[in-house]
Parts: C-alpha cells; structure tokens; sequence
C-alpha cells in the first residue's frame, strides 16, 4: 500500500496531455510544498468515540490548529513570487482529522453561476462562481450544513473544479476556524478585462506606498506585463526616469532586505 506522501509524490510528476493553446500566454508557475506530516494519529480498533457531530468537529479543529503558507505561486524566493495555502495543504491536514474523530464533510448541493469575460489583455476567459453546501455528518449520523463560495477564471474547462477548490478551502479555513497572519492570496490573480484601464503613474505610485504589501508587488509584476506597461517609462522618488518593470523589481528588493511585507 502507498502512503499519502508516495501517491502525493506520484501526482505531482504527472503532466498534461495536451499543453495550452499557442494563442493563450503561459500559465504562472506553481511550486507545491511536500506535504506536511501533522503527526495525527488514526482511529483505534473501537473506531471514533460516539459523540456529537458539534463535538467531533471541535475536536477537529482542536487538531488543526494552524496550516502554514508553503505553496509559492513562482519560483520560491524570487521578485515576483509569493506563498500561499492550497486546498491540498487543506485537505492534508482535515482529512487525517476527521478520520480520527469520525467525521465526514460532503457537498450536498452545487449552485453554479458562468459569465464570459476577458482578462486584461484582451483574452477570452471564462468566470465560474459556485455556492455549494456542505453536510457534516459526525460519528452517530447527526449533522449540520454549512455553505460556502467560490470563483475562478479559466480559458480552458478548469473553471468549475478551481471554484469548487476554493469554495472548499474556504469551508475548512473559516469554518475550521484556522489563524491567518495575512490575507490569503489566490495563485493567479488576473485583472478584469472590464476594469478601467490603469496608467504606469497609477502603478508607480502604488508600488511606493508603504503599505503595498509583497503580495500585492507580486501581483502588480504580473499585472504590468500583462497590460504592457512592464517597460513604461516613469518618473521615481528621485525625479529620474525609470522602467516600471526595474522600478518595482528594485523596490521589491528594498522591502525584502528591509524585511517588510
């Protein structure tokens, strides 16, 4: 038998059969952490202690108390990149906990909401937006529902799967009642193609307010190249001209050796 780790390894070498069409841009690469060991045991021989379902799931969430940000959207460490918290580093820490304690969580009814959109430089995509419900069912056959959401942009057939995804994670995070430091980002953040169109001065001054998080620098990279202002010109907090692009890659890097966020 494999254990959880070998099957996670197996995924992970898998590739895709087909890659994306030669008209859509490549998609941002995603480096997934090995998974993490949280050393939760699994059910006795008696099986889980017959106990309610709102008892069961306080004791889930006794058990995860904390999933940290391993994920990197990019290559890990470098101007650009981020970490973030999958569904996989979800799933890897509720599942063994709910086997413990008996409790199963199922989606029980899936709204689903598509639009057709386009990304900010001008390719089709499509929005998908889902409300699912959940059932909990704990070890003696009582239970609760709970809802949750979830929205994603795909150009391909990915869409619903990404939203059930994050509807998922969400359910688990929020109603599991997990610490977070930070807002969680998504993998990909794409700009809407019906947003009013920013200006390089807009970014410029974006990039210099103390408060713009890493995260967001991350995202405004990827933005910038999107809409092509990568390479426009403008004027920095020294009255020189400078790229965009280097302007933000060197301040990026002022952050990071300043050890901001």
């Amino acid at each position: 038998m494999t254990t959880l780790t070998e099957r996670a390894a197996a995924a992970a070498g898998r590739t895709e059969a087909h890659g994306p069409a030669a008209d859509q841009p490549p998609a941002p690469s995603y480096t997934p952490a090995p998974l993490q060991d949280h050393e939760i045991p699994e059910p006795g021989p008696g099986g889980p202690e017959q106990v309610p379902v709102w008892v069961a799931w306080s004791r889930v969430m006794g058990d995860v108390r904390a999933i940290g940000k391993a994920d990197w959207y990019g290559k890990a460490n470098t101007n650009g990149s981020y970490q973030f918290r999958g569904v996989d580093s979800a799933l890897n820490a509720f599942g063994p906990a709910c086997r413990l304690h008996g409790v199963l969580v199922l989606p029980v009814n899936v709204e689903t909401a598509y639009r057709d959109v386009k990304t900010s430089g001008g390719k089709p995509s499509r929005e998908c937006t889902v409300k699912v419900s959940y059932r909990i069912i704990g070890p003696t056959g009582d239970s609760i529902e709970v809802q949750s959401a979830g929205e994603s942009m795909d150009s391909a057939d990915k869409g619903t799967a990404k939203a059930l995804s994050t509807a998922l994670r969400s359910l688990l995070f929020l109603g599991g009642l997990v610490p977070t430091s930070d807002p969680d980002p998504d993998s990909v953040n794409v700009e809407r193609g019906e947003a009013a169109p920013r200006t390089a001065i807009s970014y410029r001054d974006e990039i210099l307010e103390s408060g713009t998080s890493r995260q967001r620098l991350a995202q405004i990279n990827y933005e910038i190249k999107q809409i092509g202002l990568f390479d426009a010109s403008v004027t920095n907090e020294f009255g020189e001209d400078e790229k965009l692009g280097a302007f933000l890659f060197r301040i990026g890097q002022e952050r990071i050796q300043a050890g901001g966020q």
